[in-house]
This record gives structure tokens, C-alpha cells and sequence, in this order.
């Protein structure tokens, strides 16, 4: 057999791995052709073949797979477009005011209230709330970054298209809920993290949301090539190479089907609520239900996202990258709540700091209250090496607050109804941070000697 020869072609318009293998299929169906290497970031296709294909066959399979035959120009690293700016500065104002009609209508901060155990129909409601608030700022967040993203390198697709992996992330979303949820419902919380590994898996969610909303301002042009992505080979062996304008079915799926791990603080709690069922029927119920409440506000960015198009998209994809870089930095400060990293300063004048609560058969007996908008007191003080009993008094048991962190002392408890112990023993001088298991609500225990 002789050996295979070699033709090197560039490609212009190419911006991640899913058009290597669209590029690649199609020069692979020439007659002639053996093997296709192509590498988006070079801008480069390598074709190997026993016959030599024609120029033009070569450049029709480009065009078919969407791209152009020639060198790419490269990007500035700073965008002199004017119109780019004004279209943020308009989207930013926009944004002020959508922010601000929030904060008037309560909706950034929705909690519902509960003595006893919550029906399967609150459940769904509680999800709906979830939907429009907490896990619209963590899940929702991905999903309109990543679907406006595809949106705008696609504008050729059609609305079914780019709608269509929203409901497969939400059919893997729910088929997950209601087969973990009663496998923690039987056996208990065998799938619970860390603080600080969920502390971390905030983190990393943030900075994907940065990453997006930074290439979504178009301020950056060379940041637009990059991103993060499965290699090729795990791609074509998932089968994710298949329907590329509409990303991968399968993609989506998985990706819904992980959100279990990704809690917003609603969602931990109906997570310990499926685990005190003690059934798996049950816990799958109230799972499935929980994130079927969650469907309309998480849909509701796809249908914003598949439908936008002309002037009105350019302004519209600069509204969400401003609001994913917004939601990114909640998102990081919040992980970094639940790492338990602090950077202690020096304790200038501790010894004028009255120490919190009394003493009681010397234990530091320090009273907190729990309620949907937090903890009372927020700033506590105790002595070093002292052992501390915390009680705290739980007033709403199925919104954030009720799952309480603290990371120094890997401590990770979700509340019950009325008084709560916590005991410790501070080793140490300095701040020690606890928070809801979101890293949302915080508060800081100050220790001196």
C-alpha cells in the first residue's frame, strides 16, 4: 500500500471543536480522502489521501460545513468599535433598571415559610420560586451564557434548533432529580459534598459565567476563539458530533442530568427533605417535582435565547453578558463563603471586643436566629480555646439558611425545627466565616484571646 500524501488547507471562521469535526466530516466524504486533521485554533485542515481531490471539491466541503477557504485575519486584542461600547453602555442601563424592579418586587429574595413538612404541590411551588431566583442565578446563569452564546455563533440556525437542547437539559435535569433523589431517599446523604468542595464547584461554575460574559462583550475579540471543550475523541465517542447548530442532545442531557451536584440552596433543601422521607418513592416524587418546578424559569432563557434575532439580538446578547458577569462574581464570592479561606488581619484592639453570649459549665453559649433573610446576629465573638455551644433557633426550614457551613470546622448540618446545638472548639485567633450551604448568607465568628 503506498503512503498516504499530504495537503495542508486553511479555514477561516472556525471557533471551537465542534467545527473541526463539522469541517472534518465533510472533507472525510471526498473521494480520494483517508484521513482529515483539522485544528480550529491554526485555522488549518491537514488532508491525507491516495488521490488527489480537486480544489474545488475540497472548497465546496468547506463551504457546506459553514466556513470559508483562506487565512483568517487576526483579532485585536481590544475591540475600536464604537458601537460596541454603546450597545453595552444601553444594555448596562437596561440592566439597572430590570435590577432594580427586582429589588422592589421581591423577587430576588423569595422564601416560603413552613412549621411541618411542605405537600408535593408546595414542592412544585417552592421549585417555581427556585426557578426565578436561587437556581436562576446558578444554573440559569450557564444555561443563558452558553445557550446566548451558541445563539449569536449561529444566527443561521433556526429558533427550533437553538430551543431544542433546552429541553433535553431539562429532561436530563428531571430524570436525575428523580433517580437520585430516591436513591437519597433510601440510603440516605451518600451524595453529599464537601463545603469546600461545593465551595469549589461554585467557583469553577463562576468563572465559566466570566469567561462567557467576557466574549459575549465582544470588548476582547481573541478571547472569542477560545473556551473550554471536550476533546475530539470523547466527543465523536459520546456521540457528540451529531447536530452541531443545535449542540449535542446527548451534551445536554448530561449536562442537565449533573445539575443534582450543583445545588442552589432551595434545592439542598429539598434535598434533605427527600432524604428524611426514608423512601425512595417518595424522595423521587418530591425531587422530580422539584425540578419540574423549576422548568418554566429555566426554559424561559431558551425561548428568550432561540428567539432573538437582527439589531435587537446584538443588544440583547450584550444585556446577558453584562448580567453573566455579574452573576459570576456572586457566584465566585459565594464559593469562596464556603472554602473557608479567610485572610486574617491583625486583631488591632481585641481585647476591647466584648465576647458574645455567657459562659455556662464553661462552655461560650452563644444564641443565633435562623430565618429566610439570614442569621441574627451576623458578627460574633468568642474565646480561644474555649469550647462554644451555638444555638440556634430555626425559624424556616426549607429555604437556604436551614443548610448551615462552617468550613474551618467542616461542619455541615441542615436545621431542624426550633433550637439547634453546634460545638466547637476555636484553636486559633482570628475570623471564622459560617454561611448558608450557598454561600449566599454569611456571618463571621471572631476569635480572641
Amino acid at each position: 500500500m503506498s503512503e498516504l500524501k499530504k495537503e495542508n488547507y486553511h479555514i477561516s471562521g472556525m471557533h471551537c471543536r465542534s467545527c473541526e469535526i463539522l469541517v472534518e466530516d465533510h472533507l472525510s466524504q471526498i473521494a480520494g480522502v483517508k484521513k482529515v486533521n483539522v485544528n480550529y485554533k491554526k485555522g488549518v485542515a491537514e488532508v491525507y489521501y491516495d488521490q488527489k481531490p480537486q480544489h474545488s471539491e475540497i472548497e465546496q466541503a468547506i463551504r457546506n460545513s459553514g466556513y470559508s477557504v483562506g487565512v483568517g485575519k487576526k483579532r485585536p486584542l481590544i475591540s475600536s468599535n464604537f458601537m460596541t461600547y454603546y450597545e453595552l453602555l444601553f444594555a448596562g442601563g437596561v440592566l439597572v433598571v430590570v435590577l432594580m424592579w427586582l429589588k422592589i418586587l421581591g423577587i430576588t429574595n423569595l422564601n416560603f415559610q413552613f412549621s411541618s413538612a411542605p405537600s408535593f404541590l408546595v414542592v412544585g411551588l417552592i421549585g417555581l420560586a427556585a426557578g426565578v431566583s436561587t437556581c436562576m442565578a446558578l444554573l440559569g446563569g450557564l444555561v443563558l451564557g452558553i445557550s446566548s452564546r451558541h445563539a449569536e455563533l449561529h444566527p443561521e440556525a433556526t429558533a427550533s434548533q437553538k430551543f431544542k437542547p433546552h429541553l433535553f437539559f431539562n429532561f436530563g435535569r428531571l430524570a436525575s432529580h428523580a433517580v437520585l433523589g430516591g436513591a437519597i431517599g433510601s440510603l440516605g446523604s451518600i451524595l453529599k459534598f464537601s463545603p469546600s468542595m461545593l465551595g469549589f464547584l461554585i467557583i469553577s461554575a463562576g468563572i465559566i459565567m466570566f469567561i462567557l460574559g467576557l466574549k459575549m462583550t465582544e470588548v476582547f475579540p481573541r478571547l472569542s476563539g477560545g473556551g473550554f471543550m471536550l476533546p475530539k475523541s470523547i466527543s465523536r465517542l459520546f456521540g457528540l458530533n451529531h447536530e452541531v447548530k443545535e449542540y449535542s442532545h446527548k451534551g445536554a442531557t448530561i449536562t442537565g442530568a449533573l445539575t443534582f451536584f450543583l445545588p442552589c440552596g432551595f434545592t439542598q433543601a429539598m434535598q434533605v427533605y427527600a432524604i428524611s422521607t426514608g423512601s425512595f418513592s417518595q424522595g423521587a416524587i418530591i425531587m422530580f417535582l422539584f425540578a419540574l418546578g423549576t422548568m418554566p424559569g429555566l426554559l424561559g432563557i431558551g425561548g428568550l435565547t432561540s428567539v432573538v434575532k437582527g439589531a435587537f439580538a446584538r443588544y440583547f446578547f450584550k444585556f446577558v453578558a453584562l448580567a453573566l458577569l455579574i452573576l459570576s462574581v456572586w457566584n465566585i464570592s459565594n464559593g469562596y463563603n464556603l472554602t473557608g479561606i479567610t485572610f486574617a488581619g491583625s486583631n488591632n484592639g481585641e481585647s476591647k471586643q466584648e465576647l458574645s453570649g455567657n459562659i455556662i459549665n464553661g462552655e461560650q453559649v452563644v444564641e443565633i436566629t435562623q430565618s429566610g433573610s439570614g442569621y441574627n446576629p451576623r458578627k460574633i465573638t468568642v474565646k480561644k480555646d474555649t469550647p462554644v455551644k451555638l444555638l440556634v433557633n430555626a425559624t424556616n426550614l426549607y429555604v437556604c439558611t436551614a443548610a448551615f457551613v462552617i468550613p474551618k470546622f467542616q461542619i455541615f448540618t441542615q436545621f431542624r425545627e426550633g433550637i439547634n446545638e453546634i460545638k466547637f472548639t476555636p484553636t486559633e485567633t482570628g475570623p471564622i466565616k459560617f454561611s448558608c450551604a450557598m454561600g449566599m448568607y454569611t456571618g463571621v465568628i471572631n476569635v480572641i484571646n
